[in-house]
């Protein structure tokens, strides 16, 4: 698959013109960001936080002369350009740079260990990659190993010592160029940009996002629920290059001339209260597990959230405590949603005057809904079904992924989730699970099977079983069963261990929160391990 326009693409879908969603066929992705200059909004705060402000007419300056060095190195137009970046200035101006000059810049999670930044490079064909200069370093001989990767461009500092050689530093090869750029002339079905999957249930899939997918996902979702205005502030503590806070921190508040506050580094809750009691934003994006986190902070009761209008949060089961702690502490109803890297942001939301608590809400305007069975027929009100989800923001495709693709994009547009749902006669969906075993750890899908496998290859463990659990406040959790080869080990310290291996290995929010140890795992009468006798213990 090398075709850059996308010719299976729905054109006039019900959900376009639900919304009156309407945009030329001649089409670039950098409007939401450059038409703030036509709009006299150049003098207005792009971004603000702790890596510094950027008003509209700046950070176009700044996407402008991105854009100019990428076509400096002599890229053709569609090639692609791996971002891997934290939430700082550098990241919009990079991003929207590529994409004005006709590139497509992939948006990867920085806590990508090198085996896997191998497989992304390999597997996009990104000869040109840019770096924050605290992860440079990732980008060793391991990473770069059979890779078609040449340049390297590293900004917000020098590269490290064990990243590639010949490494540009940003803040000095960008200097020479213009600040002013034409838009490439994309058509509006032609690659934009991509994310990958979490690769939860093998190789990570390459999400294929189109030049008019981030203006659909403004016009559905942001004009419909979050209402933003030139003068909102939009503060989202997941990272842009997640789907859910790419939206939250670039798509939306751009598209109205609104500004985002950016927040590099962990988010720990004290950096978290200071960002909102500092910059004072009015709109507030989380996850489940960060409201449990910040509501049982040291320091809660004494930060000031007068600023915030709206908390929302996506991914998870919003439990009632979590969603009471937080209303007590802060005043806000949090508003729950649920949407997917595929579909690039939410496509169900409860709303700020009509929810329920425990519900992904209600069908966002511009997204089709429907509930099938397994045999495909459509479920009636408060019967389970698996969701299929169709609009103009949807993925085409998985990058030179045929056969993930026909599981997943199905005909006329339709995705088909995995995900099971209940729609009451109010029109409020609720969660009852996955298809297939999939489980979502901290807004991240995560295959047990995959940690049980990793767990079981730890050289001190004899056998073991991962797989879901509820926790009292409703979230899921991953939990393991493990026979270890020794005896009289200390429990606190293996668990530990263990735990870090996975994180070294997979990804760091795929490791087991509860590791339980016992001599010998249950079995069934032909010899497998009992899961349903683990569960119940």
């Amino acid at each position: 698959m090398t075709q850059q326009i996308i010719d299976q693409v729905p054109q006039d879908s019900a959900g376009a013109r639900e919304i009156g969603f309407t945009i030329p066929q001649a089409y670039n992705a950098s409007r939401v960001l450059f038409d703030n200059l036509a709009r006299g909004h150049g003098e207005r705060l792009a971004l603000t936080g702790p890596g510094g402000t950027r008003t509209y007419a700046q950070l176009c300056a700044e996407a402008a002369q991105w854009g100019h060095g990428f076509l400096s190195l002599g890229l053709a137009r569609g090639d692609r350009i791996l971002m891997f970046l934290d939430d700082t200035p550098a990241y919009p101006a990079a991003f929207f740079g590529a994409v004005r000059a006709g590139f497509v810049p992939l948006l990867i999670n920085t806590l990508t260990p090198p085996d896997l930044l191998q497989f992304y490079l390999s597997d996009s064909g990104a000869s040109v990659a840019v770096t924050d200069a605290e992860f440079s370093s990732r980008f060793n001989a391991e990473a770069c190993k059979d890779t078609p990767l040449r340049t390297l461009i590293v900004t917000n500092g020098a590269a490290g010592e064990h990243a590639v050689a010949n490494a540009l530093i940003a803040e000095q090869w960008l200097r020479g160029f213009a600040t002013e750029i034409a838009e490439a002339d994309t058509d509006r079905d032609e690659m934009a940009f991509w994310m990958y999957s979490s690769g939860s249930t093998g190789r990570p899939k390459g999400i294929v996002h189109l030049q008019h997918d981030m203006a659909y996902s403004e016009a559905a979702f942001s004009q419909n629920v979050l209402k933003l205005k030139p003068d909102d502030i939009c503060f989202s503590v997941p990272k842009i290059f997640f789907a859910y806070g790419f939206g939250n921190s670039v798509t939306f508040p751009f598209s109205v001339g609104a500004t985002a506050l950016l927040l590099p580094g962990q988010p720990k809750p004290a950096a978290i209260f200071d960002a909102i009691g500092q910059y004072k934003p009015t709109v507030f994006f989380g996850l489940p597990t960060l409201y449990t986190t910040l509501t049982k902070a040291e320091g809660a009761d004494r930060a000031d959230f007068s600023s915030l209008r709206m908390s929302l949060s996506a991914a998870e089961v919003l439990s009632a405590d979590v969603f009471n702690g937080w209303k007590r502490l802060t005043g806000l109803e949090i508003v729950e949603g649920l949407g997917s890297t595929e579909a690039l942001h939410i496509y169900l939301s409860n709303r700020p005057e009509r929810k329920k608590l425990g519900a992904a809400g209600l069908r966002v305007p511009g997204y089709e809904i429907l509930l099938r069975d397994k045999d495909g027929r459509d479920v009636g009100d408060n019967e389970e079904g698996i969701m299929w989800v169709r609009g103009d923001s949807n993925t085409p495709l998985y990058w030179n992924r045929p056969d993930k693709t026909a599981e997943t994009i199905r005909e006329a547009g339709w995705i088909y989730t995995g995900d099971r749902f209940v729609r009451d006669s109010d029109g409020f969906h609720f969660f009852r699970g996955r298809a297939d075993d999939l489980v979502k750890i901290s807004g991240q899908w995560v295959y047990p099977l995959e940690v049980e496998l990793c767990l079981a290859d730890h050289p001190d463990v004899r056998e073991c079983a991962v797989f879901a659990a509820e926790l009292p406040d409703r979230r899921m959790t991953l939990k393991a069963v493990v026979v270890m080869n020794a005896v009289g080990f200390d429990e606190s310290d293996t668990t530990r261990r263990l735990q870090d291996y996975v994180k070294a290995k997979l990804l760091p929010y795929k490791y087991p929160r509860e590791v339980k140890f016992i001599d010998e795992l249950p079995k069934t009468g032909t010899g497998k391990i009992d899961r349903q006798s683990l569960m119940r213990m």
